[in-house]
């Protein structure tokens, strides 16, 4: 707590002890004494050497003009404002640590400074301002929160990559890599070797379930960019407004809810890979501003202005004919021609029949190590099964049977016996030879429903056992003329 300074009468004229001048002047910390009239009657040597004013330029003048005029800015400061002025009126002493002081060569420092005052018999009669260069301690200052932003936008960068690292590990279990010596395998296999190492952006169309997001994994993978974070999103899976902060993050205060700053997506794939699933989900604003981002490789966070540069390669997929939705008006025509550089179509399940063994085979040993069980291998029978079904979940329906019959079996070998899927395989039906396509898969859902008591969504519904998303199996209903009986 700073207090006034009282004199006793025995005092020079300058109205300072005689016997303090000595050590007034050994001080590190520059001192000014001032009369009521503000002028100057006091400077040590530390002042001189700090602002390059001789004691002789500056005594009974004004310092304030001096070297005190200016903020930090080069704005005028009225000597009205300044603290040891206002002093030198009300006598209460003050303490500032904002402020620079000008020299003499018209450079500038940051000070701390006290203005105390100083009485004499009870009377104010000056006051002293004892002040320091406080440069290197605001140069520390400023260097220790530049490496606190540093320090906190690598742990942010550290901890988005883990949790989207954490929820890539976890769509990935289960998965079966792209197994298959098919002619549409095989030529998939090459179309994906061919492109991986370029810098093209490849669009993956294929039906629900055939493994799209395999086939960006591999792409990823093979390419130059495979240390680098591979960054997945649904674009189905959120809101047209929550989805522009997940792709491009957001600053606090943005909106009702977001009180941190977030990166997006696409700052988190910077220098690596952005993968867009079910891209024709996406909003005609949403098209405009990803249109924008590969155009201009550029973007601002929602609630920023402030431009944030990005290097990713994408990808995109949707299980929609693109083409069609940009006659339809849904999707803008520059940006299908922007996505679709490359593309790559996923072979159905139906088409490639002959693969099922092997892709058995792998979905077995995944489904082993996750289940713990030691199935060794499905029965002959169980074979002509699977192969005789026509798959409307395709991979994703195939993982999801072997699941429930490895769950349910109770030897090492799967019969589907106690999984009756499908109608049309029984040995004794002998009219699926007569039956269309579309009138065995229209069969096949008929009897999952009934199984489920026409239940369509839940982790017990008939989307779930199909392996496909209810609202496809909505979409499947209508165009085979599925309605629940009365």
């Amino acid at each position: 707590m700073m207090s006034a300074i009282n004199l006793e009468d025995k005092t020079n004229h300058d109205g300072f002890l005689p016997e303090n001048q000595l050590i007034l002047n050994a001080v590190s910390e520059g001192i000014y004494g001032f009369d009521l009239a503000g002028n100057a009657v006091f400077i040590n040597p530390a002042a001189e050497r700090m602002t390059g004013w001789q004691a002789h330029e500056l005594l009974g003048k004004n310092i304030h003009d001096c070297h005190h005029h200016s903020h930090s800015d080069g704005s005028h400061y009225h000597k009205d404002d300044c603290p040891i002025y206002n002093t030198l009126i009300d006598g209460i002493a003050r303490e500032i640590s904002h402020e620079v002081f000008w020299r003499k060569d018209g450079s500038s420092f940051p000070v701390h400074y006290t203005s105390t005052p100083v009485y004499k018999d009870g009377v104010l009669i000056g006051v002293v301002a004892i002040f320091r260069d406080i440069s290197i301690q605001k140069q520390t200052e400023q260097s220790l929160r530049q490496a606190l932003e540093q320090v906190q936008a690598l742990s942010e960068k550290l901890s988005f990559e883990n949790q989207y690292l954490q929820l890539e590990l976890a769509d990935r279990t289960g998965d079966v890599e792209i197994s298959g010596s098919s002619k549409p395998i095989s030529q998939l296999i090459q179309q994906i070797k061919l492109v991986s190492n370029t810098e093209s952006t490849v669009l993956i169309s294929g039906e629900n379930g055939t493994g799209k997001e395999l086939v960006a994994r591999n792409l990823h993978r093979l390419s130059n960019r495979a240390d680098k974070p591979l960054i997945s999103v649904n674009c189905a899976a959120f809101s047209s407004a929550l989805l522009e902060s997940e792709l491009f993050g957001h600053e606090k205060g943005a909106y009702t809810g977001a009180t941190s700053r977030r990166k997006g997506r696409f700052e988190l794939a910077h220098q690596g890979t952005l993968f867009l699933d079910e891209v024709a989900e996406l909003s005609l604003e949403a098209q405009s501003k990803l249109l924008r981002v590969l155009q201009e490789k550029e973007f601002e966070r929602v609630g920023s202005s402030q431009t944030i540069k990005v290097d990713i390669r994408l990808i995109t997929a949707t299980h929609h004919d693109l083409q069609k939705r940009v006659e339809q008006g849904l999707f803008r025509m520059d940006l299908y021609y922007r996505l679709n550089v490359f593309p790559i179509i996923v072979p159905p399940l139906k088409q490639r029949l002959s693969d099922i063994p092997e892709i058995v085979s792998h979905l077995i040993e995944d489904l082993n190590r996750k289940l713990g069980k030691k199935i060794s291998k499905v029965s002959q029978r169980g074979m002509t099964k699977l192969m005789q079904h026509s798959w409307p979940g395709n991979v994703r329906e195939l993982q999801n049977v072997l699941e429930r019959e490895i769950i349910l079996s109770q030897g090492p070998v799967l019969e589907f016996n106690q999984l009756q899927f499908m109608e049309q395989s029984a040995p004794e039906s002998d009219t699926t030879g007569n039956q269309t396509l579309q009138e065995v898969e229209r069969q096949h859902i008929l009897h999952i429903l009934k199984q489920t008591q026409w239940r369509i969504s839940g982790a017990n519904g008939a989307a779930a056992l199909l392996g496909l998303p209810p609202s496809t199996l909505r979409s499947r209903m209508n165009k085979l003329a599925i309605s629940r009986p009365i």
